[in-house]
């Protein structure tokens, strides 16, 4: 099985091809994209890179897709380009959040991990899963305030995971402790593409969706004007 891993959520991001059984999976090449640049790159990228390995737009087996929480514009960007080939060759899809791939990384220690990034304004995108197994189990995502998360893990036996050098230094500075992780690849939502595929879990095309956590500029905005209530829920 040939997997597509796409994730254009944050300032940088990448694009894989991973070949998949029920035993392991080999990444035969991942490809970076410079932020702010991914709608000009993703396709001929894609189109380079199945070049190179020999292989042909429709042996890609599954698409699976970095769905948030990160830039709206660069979410809008996978997210669209995986609705658009999944549809073309009637191909399975697989959102994958960040949150979840950063607690991927952790599976092998077991137990209960907070994985938090950076969501600017003094807030963080906080995901607590339990790991062990194939896959994170999700407890939840949400989007705190970074004077709320430390409240919140303050006498609390839990392990944070970031890929956010910010985040470990206001936690350090709070006196949380904290491991600093590298930011989840394309490879790596490709190869949780392939656990959630065997284990059922997919989307339609149609139905896939950006995992913001927290609305955009715009919405909030322009929602005073809408006569929308702003507050959070």
């Amino acid at each position: 099985m040939i997997i597509l891993g796409i994730d254009t959520c944050g300032r940088e991001g990448s694009l894989a091809l991973v070949r998949s059984d029920d035993n392991s999976s080999e990444m035969l090449e991942q490809v970076s994209l410079a932020g702010r640049t991914y709608s000009a790159q993703v396709i001929p990228q894609l189109a380079a890179a199945l070049e190179r390995q020999k292989l042909a737009k429709d042996a890609i087996d599954l698409y699976a897709v970095a769905s948030g929480p990160g830039s709206f514009t660069g979410l809008r960007v996978g997210i669209a380009t995986v609705k658009a080939l999944a549809d073309v060759f009637a191909k399975p899809v697989v959102e994958v959040s960040v949150l979840e791939a950063m607690a991927y990384c952790s599976r092998k220690r077991g137990g209960r991990v907070v994985a938090v990034l950076d969501a600017q304004r003094a807030e963080v995108y906080v995901g607590e899963y339990e790991v062990g197994g194939d896959l994170p189990k999700l407890e939840r995502e949400l989007l705190m305030s970074q004077a709320e998360f430390v409240a919140l893990l303050h006498g609390a036996e839990t392990r944070v995971s970031t890929s956010d050098e910010s985040v470990l230094v206001f936690l350090s500075q709070a006196g949380v402790a904290a491991e600093l992780i590298a930011r989840p690849s394309a490879a790596v939502i490709a190869e949780i593409g392939a656990h959630k595929l065997r284990a059922g879990i997919t989307v339609l095309p149609e139905l896939l969706d950006a995992n913001y956590i927290r609305r955009s500029d715009a919405e909030i905005f322009s929602a005073p004007k809408l006569g929308i209530a702003t507050e959070k829920k």
